[in-house]
């Protein structure tokens, strides 16, 4: 049986998650949205297409007027202006309009780049998430955020768009290869850490058949990390406070991701971000020196680093000053009181990111 997570925006239903086993249910969700009469355009990228891209087709093509479909090279390289310039003009010439529907098959950068043509496209239409991987189930595909890298600088280009539905496949997280999967998996760690200890607790206690991925225990991994990301959304939709309680690690973790020029995945860099995190929260007497080894250790069964070699520590301080969770010139790290609850600091000195940097670097 499928779960449905309804998800409200200014208290009012706004759309739902859906997490199965497999896409069946995918159909009647499509006619619960009344796509008969209209196009839909499956974006996708061609390492998702080889695997899913003919599958959702066939499944969606009797429940609308037309189905196309974009595929364009797998990887966070894809994710600019370029790309999006393209999916544009590929649907001026399938003739989109405004009534008609962007379906992102995919991880992160498909959810995130097509969302962002939804949100821009005739100013706007509507778009479904069919997440693929760990972290764009368990992270990206909810809460509307969409947007593009520039330059470099991650997700610089971006607006804020709800999809109409998330529907999560689980089963397909057994053809993701062990490094996307535990890459995700970070993720899913931030969100027991920031608000549900039981949560992180569990995920310790399930580390064996989360390793093996054992489907069930996956499901339910995936409805309680979604249930973290849908408690926080709810409350603040365009991340004006609690909201920004989700970039825990992603602050040095961009910096890094950026100077390593994106050869290290996301939650990889995210990883190595919380363990700064969490040393900066131990030495302003927030976490215990116990609480901070713990949580740097519990990285390290999920094949996640916990430290790094070939960074300059200056180059990612002065990194950190370019992400755009600055505010007013401060940063807005996020720190942890204790395992479950984080807090938005804007005390962090310089002196306190390049000892937390140093901390994870690794130098012969």
């Amino acid at each position: 049986m499928a779960q449905h997570l309804p998800i409200l925006y200014e208290n009012k239903p706004c759309y739902e998650i859906v997490i199965d086993k497999n896409f069946d249910e995918l159909v009647n969700e499509l006619e619960k949205l009344q796509t008969e009469e209209i196009k839909l355009c499956i974006v996708t990228d061609s390492k998702v297409n080889q695997l899913y891209g003919e599958t959702l087709m066939n499944l969606v093509s009797p429940k609308c007027k037309k189905a196309v479909k974009y595929v364009f090279e797998a990887g966070e390289k894809s994710k600019n202006l370029d790309t999006v310039k393209a999916v544009y003009q590929f649907l001026i010439e399938q003739e989109f309009d405004r009534k008609d529907m962007l379906i992102a098959l995919g991880g992160g950068v498909v959810g995130d780049l097509t969302g962002f043509v939804a949100a821009t496209y005739l100013r706007g239409i509507d778009f479904i998430q069919v997440p693929t991987t760990l972290l764009a189930q368990c992270d990206s595909s909810i809460g509307g955020k969409t947007g593009v890298d520039f330059d470099g600088y991650k997700n610089m280009v971006g607006a804020f768009k709800m999809p109409r539905l998330v529907y999560m496949n689980v089963s397909v997280l057994g053809t993701l290869d062990e490094r996307q999967f535990f890459s995700g998996f970070a993720e899913v760690m931030k969100h027991g850490l920031i608000k549900d200890s039981s949560f992180y607790e569990w995920l310790i206690e399930m580390m064996y058949e989360i390793c093996e991925k054992d489907e069930n225990v996956l499901t339910e991994m995936v409805y309680r990390s979604c249930m973290v990301k849908k408690a926080v959304v709810e409350k603040d939709p365009t991340e004006q406070g609690e909201r920004a309680l989700l970039n825990l690690g992603h602050t040095i973790g961009h910096a890094i991701e950026k100077a390593k020029n994106f050869e290290l995945y996301h939650g990889e860099c995210v990883a190595l971000g919380i363990v700064a995190a969490a040393f900066i929260s131990w030495k302003k007497e927030m976490l215990s020196m116990e609480e901070y080894y713990e949580i740097r250790d519990m990285f390290v069964p999920f094949y996640l680093p916990i430290s790094i070699d070939n960074i300059d520590p200056q180059e990612i301080l002065h990194l950190t000053k370019s992400d755009k969770k600055m505010k007013a010139g401060k940063i807005r790290f996020i720190l942890l009181k204790k395992i479950g609850k984080a807090v938005i600091d804007t005390t962090v000195t310089d002196d306190e990111i390049l000892a937390a940097v140093n901390e994870i670097y690794f130098s012969e």
